[in-house]
């Protein structure tokens, strides 16, 4: 299957092609497709979603080892690295999965996602932040409804916008950064999860996003987590090779806004993701496939930075040691300057480390100090190397192995010290007796 890398906020050339009006997942397997291949678009709004109902509880309870998390390709491809960098999500609550069409983005019959669209897509290069849209679910039982924008990390709500006030809405608050008037922002508090649930769009997000919904809903009951926490199903975010696909934002301790995807969830994932995610702000490394504000390769680094910081060499552990506000520091300090990142070393059974800084832009190798400084061109064909990226430049990593002075000393040096120092003792013991005898 095609790469899962997304292009924000593109209109398709092609009507008949896979690409969203938003965004631009991998290529489509025709194989998961619910929709017409010629690309007709499928209303949602007035009855031209035909026999969306039946087909998807027939799709449901007959195809899971096809379609949902028993399919051969589940859990085969790398999740780490699969979100394409972005700054900004908006959500726009609308009606709900049964209704809406494989493009609701640009359905004839919803002028309020299409417009919205179009005005996104209009206005994306005047915007400062990347901008991504979705389709959450509207009256979904807790105090969203249609028409409603929630906008991510600013963590705001604005009620009931109507296609007449796209056009204002877009520029007052997605380019200008500013306020929508009359609309009065809302701040959200807790956690929002969205589950892609997009069914009409891909077999796999329908069979597999109803379930997990219907979980997170129960153990958010079970665990009190009502008020909390907020799940809803959402249409196409991108990867749907990777459904169950999962998006959770809140607020850390430290009061940042983070966006974490998770791939390849299934429902005995969700009291993990609960407990261990919200619960702890710890990530959940092996379902992990990224996170707002990231690119991809520095979701592929901050994850290798993660699983160092807690002992661990490889993705596939369910525990971790610290907390995502730790590493989030760690990952902050490491990405807002160019000093290097120590790594310390074990040498004769006792720790330690070089603090001597690193020449950018050349690799050298010192006999006596067993040191190796990779600059983020090169990698050591002995250790491994992880680099970190930044808007601000690239960190370089030393991978040392240099013992301190004392554990390089040799048996030889401390012989030959004591030597030198009874000498110079036995010649100040001499010329004090001279200087008595006078």
């Amino acid at each position: 299957m095609a790469s899962s890398r997304e292009d924000p906020l593109s209109y398709p050339n092609n009507p008949s092609s896979s690409s969203s009006p938003i965004t631009v997942s991998d290529h489509l397997d025709t194989t998961f497709l619910t929709a017409d291949p010629s690309g007709s678009h499928l209303g949602s709004a007035s009855n031209s979603f035909q026999n969306d109902t039946g087909f998807l509880n027939d799709s449901a309870s007959s195809s899971d080892a096809e379609f949902g998390f028993s399919r051969p390709e589940f859990r085969q491809s790398p999740l780490a690295g699969t979100v394409q960098f972005y700054e900004r999500h908006v959500f726009l609550c609308y009606k709900n999965p049964s209704v809406w069409p494989p493009r609701i983005e640009a359905a004839e019959f919803d002028r309020l996602p299409r417009l919205l669209s179009a005005a996104v897509t209009a206005r994306k290069g005047d915007m400062k932040k990347e901008t991504r849209l979705t389709i959450c679910e509207g009256h979904d039982g807790t105090e969203t409804s249609n028409g409603d924008v929630l906008i991510f990390p600013d963590m705001i709500r604005y009620r009931r916008l109507t296609h007449f006030d796209v056009d204002t809405f877009v520029e007052e608050v997605l380019v200008k950064d500013g306020d929508w008037l009359p609309g009065t922002p809302e701040a959200l508090k807790g956690f929002y999860v969205f589950v892609c649930s997009h069914g009409s769009r891909d077999r796999r997000c329908g069979a597999c996003g109803p379930a997990l919904v219907s979980k997170f809903k129960e153990e958010i009951e079970l665990h009190g987590l009502r008020g909390k926490v907020s799940v809803s199903p959402c249409s196409h975010i991108g990867g749907h090779k990777y459904a169950g696909n999962v998006i959770i934002f809140g607020s850390s301790t430290s009061g940042v806004t983070n966006g974490h995807w998770y791939g390849y969830v299934t429902p005995d994932d969700v009291c993990i993701l609960l407990e261990q995610h919200i619960g702890k702000g710890e990530v959940v490394d092996w379902l992990w496939r990224g996170q707002m504000g990231l690119s991809e390769e520095e979701q592929i680094k901050f994850q290798e930075l993660r699983l160092q910081l807690n002992g661990e060499t490889e993705v596939g552990k369910k525990t971790n040691k610290l907390t995502q506000t730790q590493i989030d520091k760690a990952c902050t300090a490491a990405t807002s300057s160019k000093v290097e990142v120590v790594n310390c070393c074990q040498q004769n059974g006792k720790s330690s480390c070089c603090q001597n800084p690193a020449l950018p832009h050349e690799e050298t190798v010192d006999a006596n100090e067993k040191c190796v400084n990779v600059s983020p061109e090169k990698k050591s064909s002995k250790r491994p190397l992880s680099r970190i990226n930044s808007g601000k430049g690239l960190s370089t990593r030393k991978i040392c192995a240099m013992p301190t002075w004392f554990e390089s000393w040799e048996h030889e040096d401390t012989y030959a010290v004591l030597a030198v120092v009874c000498a110079a003792v036995s010649v100040a013991f001499a010329y004090s007796c001279y200087k008595q005898s006078r």
